[in-house]
């Protein structure tokens, strides 16, 4: 089996070695990243510039672009690998909730799924850097099972695993996505010449947090498995939708 991994925390981030290192006792792998921290670019693509591809001295790419990007030219720049699965991450930080849509990690993901290759994001609910060794524990857990059940057709999950010891993980529960309140905090401050430039603060407080949110498990010490999907379509809505355009002169 040939494994692809992206990530968006750049190829030089932990999360993506400590991936990188496990998915290599099941399969053969490679690995395309950005160059640096895209954390937050969703599923953008870069097309104001053009872009590179390059090798570094760990054998890992890199590319200064986004996780999506990545994904484009892992399939077409370097074509002598076709991965059988994409996985990205370990992310460096939870992706749960409405974070998903910003998240590029998600985002690597996705952009695989829509190319119709089974996908996986994997992120660590903590920022310490204290918790490796049980994202460690976790990927080899779940993707010694996976292998062994590999999808017959593409998928998309979400994985976060929880911040705790290794010896700590309480098992693993499928989840829907919890909610947060989305104020985003706005911080102001002022660049060297004295002009006003601001930051996007902190992601705001958590508003669904119930059981069987991959919130909640997640704190419970579960690793979280969201099953996602791409249809945005509003099914329940379209026959109100339907009726009230109905009017509409030609």
């Amino acid at each position: 089996m040939n494994i692809l991994i992206c990530n968006d925390d750049g190829y030089l981030a932990p999360g993506i070695a400590v991936l990188a290192r496990v998915a290599g006792e099941f399969a053969n792998v490679r690995v395309v990243a950005p160059e640096r921290d895209r954390s937050g670019v969703s599923n953008s693509l870069t097309l104001d510039r053009p872009l590179q591809l390059k090798e570094a001295d760990n054998g890992f790419y890199y590319v200064n672009g986004t996780p999506t990007d990545c994904i484009h030219l892992a399939l077409h720049a370097l074509p002598d690998f076709k991965p059988d699965l994409v996985l990205s991450g370990i992310n460096n930080g939870a992706n749960m909730g409405d974070d998903t849509l910003y998240s590029g990690t998600v985002a690597a993901a996705t952009e695989a799924y829509l190319l119709g290759i089974p996908a996986i994001a994997f992120s660590l609910n903590d920022f310490s850097g204290r918790y490796w060794e049980t994202a460690e524990k976790a990927a080899w857990m779940l993707l010694a099972h996976l292998l062994k059940n590999p999808p017959n057709h593409p998928v998309l999950w979400n994985i976060n695993i929880p911040a705790v010891a290794p010896e700590d993980i309480q098992g693993c529960r499928i989840t829907r996505l919890g909610r947060r309140h989305h104020v985003q905090s706005i911080v102001p401050a002022r660049n060297p010449r004295g002009e006003s430039v601001y930051w996007i603060g902190p992601v705001g407080d958590i508003s669904d947090r119930e059981g069987g949110t991959d919130f909640a498990e997640s704190e419970a010490g579960y690793i979280t498995v969201t099953p996602l999907q791409i249809d945005l379509t509003d099914y329940g809505n379209m026959a109100h939708v339907a009726g009230f355009w109905q009017e509409v002169a030609p």
